[in-house]
């Protein structure tokens, strides 16, 4: 084992609104006893409030012990123009590969776990070190479905990702007055959200256009395919931390 290990889970694969979080932690293999004594597990085990009572602990943790953050924040427009010529596994490819630059430095080494987002979880570790054309023979990837569940590492990675996906949809609500839910589409403030928000001439940026209840509503409405998105200098993604607490 490396002697830093990296998780790297996401939140907001599956919503039709707002952003897909991509998180990487990066500490020294001896803090991972840190983790677990705060409580870490798989953030959907968790409540709403115990997940940010855990995020704050990891966060004091990493500004006092030097542990590293890397988030992408892939907003719909991102997430949109990527699925017109690729795969929604194919742009988690890109953005965990994305955070793991932001939290490791070539000359150290690494055990990177990652909560694999494709089916076949080994063919998932394949694309992320071909990615990020790993040739360092002490870097390994360890991908398996449920990594958030089963190392602590990816179970913080996951609570980070999960309470700064939170925060985004709260402040989308915020600025539309709309409460948006959580944005999966089976939720039903979602559900009522997409329509109002579809019912307008101009549709919103935080819907993900490519998402099929969001076209139906789209259509029902104006009778007419759902407008392409025009391809902007800014690709829809974030990647500073300190602008997403």
């Amino acid at each position: 084992m490396g002697a830093y290990h990296i998780g790297v889970d996401e939140a907001g694969r599956g919503p039709a609104i707002g952003p897909l979080v991509v998180c990487a932690l990066s500490i020294p293999k001896e803090d991972r006893v840190i983790l677990t004594e705060l409580g870490v597990d798989d953030s959907k085990k968790l409540s709403k409030k115990k997940r940010e009572a855990i995020h704050s602990e990891i966060i004091s943790s990493s500004k006092s012990r030097g542990w590293e953050i890397g988030l992408i924040h892939c907003e719909p427009e991102r997430i949109d123009l990527w699925m017109e010529s690729g795969t929604l596994n194919s742009l988690e490819v890109w953005a965990f590969s994305e955070a793991i630059k932001e939290v490791s430095d070539n000359s150290l080494e690494y055990s990177i776990f990652l909560d694999a987002c494709d089916v076949d979880a080994e063919r998932f570790g394949r694309n992320i070190s071909s990615s990020l054309r790993m040739e360092k023979n002490d870097w390994k990837i360890f991908s398996k479905h449920r990594m958030d569940s089963n190392d602590v590492v990816t179970g913080a990675a996951s609570i980070i990702a999960k309470v700064n996906r939170d925060w985004a949809m709260e402040r989308l609500s915020e600025d539309l007055g709309i409460d948006l839910g959580s944005g999966y589409p089976a939720d039903p403030k979602s559900k009522a959200a997409i329509e109002e928000l579809c019912r307008e001439g101009d549709l919103n940026d935080c819907l993900r256009r490519k998402w099929k209840n969001v076209d139906r509503a789209w259509m029902m409405h104006h009778r007419k395919p759902i407008p392409l998105r025009s391809i902007s200098p800014h690709s829809g993604v974030q990647s500073a931390l300190d602008e997403w607490n």
